[in-house]
């Protein structure tokens, strides 16, 4: 019964916690914005591509040290 407690109450601080959301919302809309400048703009369709590739291997290579 108290693991069960326990459980709960972790679950509910979880859900309550936000911490970073907001980081998350404005990362998701410059890459939105990035895509239909890339679908609007062909010629920059490539820097963006080079960006995306640079940040995706900065974050692999973040998630490799922790």
């Amino acid at each position: 019964m108290i693991l069960i407690r326990l459980m709960q109450e972790s679950l509910i601080k979880l859900a309550r916690d936000v911490r970073g959301q907001d980081l998350i919302e404005y990362a998701l809309m410059a890459g939105f914005v990035a895509v239909a400048a890339g679908a609007v703009m062909p010629s920059v369709a490539a820097s963006i591509s080079t960006i995306f590739s640079q940040v995706s291997s900065v974050m692999a290579a973040a998630a490799s040290q922790s």
